[in-house]
């Protein structure tokens, strides 16, 4: 028999945990608040537990789901509920236990007074005497969706998830559950998943570790968003009348992963952040990132108000040299930039490509008077000094290459993609030389910034653990270990995280950076596409969005990169020191404005119109995000128009009736008229790919 447990109202959210007093198996489900009496609990159903788990050596699941899911094996049903544990503090933490054939689960939730999200882990310890390896663990596992209302509903779900790839990140996929095969068969014992995720060692590769189901009869939806920087997965399961959400690290099937557990030493996920409400994706995203507010509380005190960047890459093209950054410097000089930063190439050795990469010697033809003496010039100029890193792996001309003490292995072979080879950052010999090429030499020369980039990935694991899987996750935890070395020594670091571009934006990267490279799209014309598609997984105040300005660009190309800034932080590059002084005049337009919007940048909430962009290559129709702050008296409209867009458009502000707004500040190029009127945003005069820039006050 199925029945409430437990509820927990977390503000306008509720936590229901339910038991099945036939099998003592505990699980729970996440409603909006004030629908847990809505609950149906009938019908052809089991309830899964709140932690799944498998081990190396018991039976796999049946149903016909071996080898596409791990879910749901016989051991399960030998895990029964213990107890309830109710922390009533702040945060609120409720330990959900479960118990027998010697294993032990925890399933954690906390909740801070106030917040739109709530945060999940789970624990396992082993009181075996023997050894038990794990083969599936996860951070969050829901059922029942959707218990509400009658009948078999699966017409009324749509999974949301965001896909990726190189300099097109986020693209958001909705898929209706019937398009998934996700609905149960006559008889209810045939088991269906869609697993996803990726291995290795960039997260965001395929998909972001997000996703939202949605209940389009009742208007809810549940987004859930993994923190972690290697293999990972999401699950959604059918078997019978309801679905179930699972996600954690990668299993064995999947990433390739095990882990022997020590007896009686707790085994901890990663972390999830999730969260319900009457709230469509944006509203979703804007709740799940919201639980990364507190990384801009722990930036340096500079990066408080989103200062401008500078980046050479598209101005030398990987060849940086003292001569032209100099010149750079001087061109920047009182242009209201705060970071100028020197990208990849000051350490190639003559004649040769990145393909060095490791040792981090300056090239002293290219820097004959050093590196300090570039950044003490920068700071002269009134500027910030950057400089760029791939410091977790090594490339094969440099002389670490050639050790194999310090490489990540697999098979007994040192690990290798192309040129690169990974560092083994769970070695204390690789830490104190990361410690005296990289932290050392930053303090010596002087940087106040670091680019950290990361081209390429390790793949399903590397030898030195009971998997491959636990290898790379060990790995991986390690390196985020020296990342925090570095704020430790350096704790005004301001530190920019890019892996290929956005190869890395998941939540526990980000808490370790100022901000993040949101793609290496940098001089295509989908830029706002991108940008305002990162920003559901990730805070605009952490999004580095690069306009690239060219000696030709005319006005119109010059306003639409600019725009694209707005959507998040801004980096300007490209032929600065070739514009004129009409081109500096949108560009000195465009900075002014960027520093009055800064504050709706980093504390507002996004709405985002128009139609949806299929193709990236071939742009069409137009986009707007609306960002209100959160004081409610301003808002930044950011406005881009694509192929077949028409001359004039209009929008529906996200604003009350009682609210009056008015026009305070534009940014766009001459012939395009906006205006404001009855909760409508005017513009005439539209061309393909313009792009405006609005600041409305209330």
């Amino acid at each position: 028999m199925k029945k409430v447990y437990s509820n927990f109202a977390l503000g306008d959210m509720c936590a229901v945990y339910l038991l099945d007093t036939d099998t003592q198996i505990c699980g729970m489900t996440l409603v909006p608040l004030g629908y847990e009496d809505k609950l149906n609990l009938e019908g052809w159903w089991n309830i899964e537990p709140t932690v799944q788990v498998k081990l190396v050596g018991e039976p796999y699941p049946d149903g016909f789901i071996h080898g596409h899911s791990m879910k749901n094996s016989l051991m399960l049903g030998e895990i029964r509920f213990k107890e309830q544990i109710v922390e009533e503090e702040n945060p609120l933490k409720i330990t959900t236990i479960s118990e027998g054939n010697g294993i032990e689960t925890r399933h954690v939730l906390e909740y801070v007074q106030g917040s739109l999200y709530l945060t999940m882990y789970s624990q396992v310890i082993s009181h075996r005497e023997e050894v038990a390896e794990l083969e599936l663990f996860t951070s969050y596992n829901l059922c029942a969706f959707s218990s509400l209302g009658e009948g078999l509903r699966m017409e009324d779900y749509v999974l949301h998830r965001m896909l990726s790839k190189w300099s097109m990140e986020g693209k958001l996929e909705s898929t209706e559950f019937l398009d998934l095969h996700l609905e149960p068969a006559w008889l209810r014992i045939g088991a269906n998943s869609v697993r996803f995720g990726q291995v290795g060692s960039m997260p965001v590769r395929r998909y972001f570790p997000w996703m939202i189901t949605e209940d389009k009869k009742f208007g809810y939806s549940i987004g859930i968003q993994l923190a972690h920087p290697a293999s990972w997965q999401m699950e959604v399961y059918n078997k019978d009348e309801r679905i179930a959400l699972s996600g954690g690290l990668a299993d064995r099937e999947f990433g390739h992963w095990t882990k022997k557990l020590v007896r009686e030493k707790v085994f901890e996920s990663p972390k999830a952040t999730l969260t319900v409400a009457k709230e469509d994706v944006e509203g979703i995203s804007y709740r799940l990132t919201s639980a990364q507010w507190s990384n801009l509380e722990r930036v340096p005190e500079v990066e408080k108000s989103l200062p401008i960047i500078f980046n050479e890459y598209c101005t030398t093209w990987g060849n940086p040299s003292e001569e032209n950054m100099l010149k750079i410097v001087d061109a920047l000089k009182d242009r209201g930039i705060q970071y100028c930063v020197i990208d990849a190439g000051w350490h190639v050795k003559d004649g040769n490509d990145w393909s060095d990469i490791g040792d981090w010697i300056t090239n002293e033809k290219l820097f004959p008077k050093g590196l300090k003496y570039v950044a003490d010039k920068i700071r002269e100029a009134g500027m910030l000094p950057g400089i760029w890193y791939e410091m977790e792996v090594v490339g094969k001309d440099s002389d670490v290459f050639k050790q194999p003490e310090y490489l990540l292995h697999r098979d007994g072979y040192p690990l290798q993609t192309c040129f690169r080879r990974f560092l083994d950052m769970r070695k204390g010999m690789v830490q104190e030389y990361l410690e005296e090429r990289v932290i050392n030499q930053l303090e010596e020369w002087g940087f106040d910034y670091l680019k950290v980039d990361y081209n390429d990935n390790i793949g399903i694991g590397c030898d030195g653990a009971e998997s491959l899987g636990e290898g790379l996750r060990q790995n991986m935890m390690a390196s985020q270990d020296f990342w925090r070395k570095l704020g430790e020594r350096l704790p005004n670091l301001v530190i920019e995280n890019c892996s290929s571009g956005g190869h890395r934006l998941e939540p526990s990267m980000q808490a370790l950076a100022s901000m993040a490279s949101f793609s290496d799209a940098h001089e295509w014309k989908a830029i706002p596409v991108i940008a305002a598609n990162v920003i559901r997984a990730i805070l605009p105040a952490q999004s580095q969005i690069w306009a690239v300005l060219r000696k030709d660009d005319d006005s119109k190309r010059l306003h639409y990169s600019l725009a694209c800034t707005f959507l998040g932080r801004m980096c300007l590059s490209g032929d600065i020191y070739d514009l004129t002084e009409d081109q500096w005049t949108i560009v000195q337009e465009a900075i002014s404005l960027y520093r009055e919007c800064a504050p709706v940048i980093k504390a507002g909430r996004n709405f985002r119109f128009g139609p949806h962009v299929k193709s990236y290559n071939h742009l069409q129709g137009w986009q707007a995000v609306c960002r209100k702050s959160d004081m409610g008296n301003q808002m930044l409209v950011v406005l881009h128009t694509f192929g077949l867009c028409g001359q004039r458009l209009s929008i529906e502000l996200p604003i009350q009736e009682t609210e009056s707004w008015k026009l305070k500040e534009v940014f766009s190029r001459d012939g395009v008229e906006i205006k404001v009127q009855d909760n409508q945003l005017s513009l005439q005069g539209m061309e393909e790919y313009d792009g405006v820039v609005a600041l409305l006050s209330c």
